[in-house]
């Protein structure tokens, strides 16, 4: 719970200051307007609003520490009429004691009783209202906060759940080609292992980092790409263009894979031909965009998709940025899948 606005230094100069003008205030009347004397003035008016600074005292650390959830303003009506009666009674109690040979005051006393309770129940009301509305939206912020830092919490685990979920595919499917190249090719197996153990520990260090340049995530692609040479051999031919302006800024770490991994998966699918990847990379009106390219058979697009991974992607994206519109794929007459990537910069 923040601090109490009346607790503060400056909060409790401002109180002090109120108190001795609304008691001058008071005393001015009692002299001028109700000719009393300045001692009959002084003593009346630093009585009553002593006791009645000292209810204001009594209405916060009261509604500080209890409130009720239900009828709060029958709570805070019964509170200030006990304590204006209090006040009041205690007032008459004591001045009237004090000043027993004044009849003429002790009758005004009397006859002012009423009215002094009237004026220190509306003011007393004030007061705890005020502070019921403070601590209500205190407790309303609080909830606010609680509520945007689980927010928070479930979207970085949503985040690192989709970050995690796709390495599996790729790891399973480089074990399964590093075992057939153990019986046809020992030596490319060996290279694809090593280059296997780098990509992974790569991986293992990009863990905690949400955002990477361009530089360091081509890379990671790089090395990727430098796996499925080995698996796939001549059948996988790479274009790979990277606008220079592009290198310092950034994107989400592990992103790019998945897309490059789907477009060999399903560039190659089906065919024993060789077929060519392009991945570009440049700005476009201030966001970074990246291009990747690969030929598909369309009844093959028809039947199995050309989209693993990408609604996954579709998805995180949208956790960082709330735009649904990042992720793009089309396709040409000449049966070229294209997935376009574009990525806000941080300011």
């Amino acid at each position: 719970m923040t601090d109490n606005p009346l607790l503060t230094k400056k909060a409790q100069r401002t109180a002090v200051i109120l108190f001795l003008s609304w008691t001058a205030a008071f005393i001015l009347l009692f002299v001028y307007t109700l000719n009393f004397n300045w001692y009959v003035s002084v003593a009346d008016s630093l009585i009553t609003n002593t006791l009645l600074a000292i209810a204001c005292v009594v209405l916060n650390m009261v509604l500080r520490f209890y409130q009720p959830k239900d009828e709060i303003v029958l709570f805070v009506l019964v509170l200030t009429i006990a304590l204006s009666v209090l006040i009041a009674f205690v007032c008459r109690l004591l001045l009237s004691h004090i000043f027993v040979q004044d009849h003429t005051y002790v009758n005004f006393l009397n006859f002012s009783l009423i009215f002094r309770f009237i004026v220190i129940f509306v003011f007393l009301a004030w007061c705890a209202f005020v502070n019921v509305l403070w601590y209500r939206l205190e407790e309303q912020s609080d909830t606010q906060e609680r509520l945007f830092a689980t927010q928070n919490l479930a979207k970085e685990a949503e985040l690192n759940k989709l970050r995690h979920q796709l390495q599996p595919h790729f790891l399973f499917n480089s074990l399964n080609s590093v075992y057939a190249l153990t019986i046809v090719n020992p030596k490319e197996a060996g290279t694809m292992i090593m280059k296997l153990a780098s990509f992974l520990r790569g991986t293992l260090k990009r863990d905690d980092e949400v955002w990477v340049s361009v530089a360091e995530e081509m890379e990671y692609i790089q090395l990727y790409l430098d796996i499925e040479k080995v698996r796939f051999s001549h059948r996988l031919n790479l274009d790979i263009r990277i606008d220079e302006d592009t290198l310092a800024l950034c994107l989400p770490g592990t992103l790019l894979q998945p897309i490059v991994e789907n477009a060999i998966k399903f560039g190659l699918y089906n065919t024993s031909a060789p077929i060519l990847i392009s991945i570009t990379v440049e700005i476009e009106n201030n966001m970074l965009k990246i291009s990747v390219q690969n030929p598909f058979e369309p009844e093959m697009k028809a039947v199995e998709g050309t989209g693993f991974g990408l609604s996954a992607i579709r998805r995180r994206l949208y956790l960082l940025f709330a735009d649904h519109t990042l992720l793009q794929t089309a396709s040409t007459a000449d049966n070229i899948y294209i997935t376009t990537l574009k990525i806000p910069q941080k300011i």
